[in-house]
């Protein structure tokens, strides 16, 4: 039996799109879907969801809870991860307070960032654990990772894990919808190309019948930011650097050093930034998961349409040799995007088929843009550096590195944030000297 194995299932109505998904997949019956999770409460509410599922859609699928992460991934086809190290107490929260002080506001800090960084530092010891196991028992499984921060952790999983890894992120897929929805342009028909690295990938080509569909978003667009609405920072940086791109305004405002400025406390009102809003949506979730619980987990009559989540689609292109596109996360090997680092992973098309995923090359990006994506790769890389080595320099070099951190911070308070963060975090994050 054919097997695919979800590692943090405990993330249950995640769980439900991705494998709910595989249940209504024709070519995937039959397949054994592993469930594994560290809490075991969470990993029985997913494993009863999943069993409710199955019976209602008459699913050949067999699903299996395990305790043991190498059984769960022992012969596996395909591993979907969704873990998060250190969850929204103590770790995010604890990203976002220990910076204030320091009076360096975040929004999400999951990315890039201080917050990201730590992130990062916390996570891939975890991530490298799968890959040994994964190298044990499953060693020819493809790995699909929708954990963030997605490019650092793609890349290390492919750059020393070993692991047939692509990471899949949803901005790509709802980039035009949502633009052309916020100026109210139809998308029907459109044509679109989009590359660069995760959250920060450019919209290069957006026509429709052959027609260059720029230059009336960019009119609508600048009549919109006369006006106060959720995706101002977008704009902005669509208006000055010519080209949309994938990630939220609220993810973009951390990535850049022009938006979270201390000396400019007006900018925050005038692109309407949502500081800590991240630490919100971890709130309102754990508050909702609590209400909803029942009627997701124990619901005899729970229902599922296939959603639009990659994984799915991947599984069965590579089942029946059909190919689908993607816009997937890959290392730049061979110069994919030939004026960014080799060994950078970046975010361009791909094609899946059975013989797996096929990047597709881009060639250059325009100059701007490649060199706003290379901010973001400088702390990405040295972010690796730090982890593999164990240099606690390295880390100082990340967020020294990092656009917003060093716009606002000096290098001694950077240096000084860093140790603070280390110390906070104690055991989550492995030694560094």
């Amino acid at each position: 039996m054919s097997k695919i194995t979800f590692l943090g299932a405990g993330s249950t109505v995640f769980a439900k799109n991705v494998l709910g998904d595989s249940m209504l997949t024709p070519s995937l019956q039959g397949f054994e879907l592993a469930l594994y999770d560290i809490n075991p409460e969470r990993l029985k509410d997913s494993e009863n969801m999943l069993n409710n599922l199955k019976a209602s859609t008459g699913s050949t699928c067999k699903v299996v809870a395990y305790s043991d992460r190498k059984e769960a991934l022992r012969g596996a086809k395909y591993v979907v991860n969704a873990i998060q190290v250190g969850g929204y107490e103590p770790c995010t929260v604890t990203d976002f307070e220990v910076p204030k002080k320091y009076g360096l506001r975040q929004t999400i800090a999951d990315t890039l960032g201080i917050g990201g960084i730590f992130r990062n530092l916390r996570t891939i010891p975890v991530m490298l654990d799968f890959a040994r196991d994964i190298q044990e028992v499953c060693p020819d499984a493809w790995f699909l990772n929708y954990t963030n921060p997605m490019a650092v952790l793609t890349n290390v999983m492919n750059t020393y894990g070993g692991v047939k890894t692509v990471g899949l992120c949803h901005s790509v897929q709802v980039c035009v919808h949502d633009l052309f929805k916020a100026i109210g342009m139809d998308e029907t028909g459109v044509q679109s190309k989009i590359a660069g690295i995760n959250h920060m990938a450019w919209l290069l080509e957006v026509t429709k019948d052959g027609v260059d569909l720029y230059p009336e978003i960019k009119r609508l667009a600048a009549e919109k930011q006369k006006e106060k609405h959720p995706d101002m920072v977008r704009f902005e940086l669509m208006l000055r650097f010519g080209y949309y791109v994938t990630e939220s305004s609220e993810h973009n405002a951390e990535y850049h050093p022009y938006f979270i400025k201390r000396n400019y406390p007006e900018l925050i009102e005038r692109f309407n930034i949502p500081l800590d809003e991240y630490p919100r949506r971890c709130v309102n979730q754990i508050e909702n998961w609590a209400k909803m619980r029942d009627s997701i987990v124990n619901n005899s009559q729970l229902t599922h349409e296939r959603s639009h989540e990659y994984a799915s689609y991947i599984f069965e292109a590579m089942e029946t040799n059909k190919p689908f596109k993607i816009g997937g996360n890959v290392m730049n090997a061979g110069g994919l995007i030939a004026n960014l680092p080799r060994e950078a992973c970046v975010e361009v098309p791909c094609l899946v088929d059975a013989s797996g995923v096929t990047p597709t090359y881009v060639g250059n990006l325009p100059p701007q843009l490649a060199a706003l994506n290379r901010t973001n790769i400088n702390t990405q890389l040295l972010t690796i550096e730090a982890a593999m080595t164990g240099k606690k320099e390295h880390i100082y070099h990340a967020a020294l590195l990092d656009p917003h951190t060093a716009a606002e911070l000096s290098i001694d308070d950077i240096v000084s944030l860093c140790d603070d963060l280390i110390e906070a975090h104690g055991d989550w994050l492995p030694k560094f000297v």
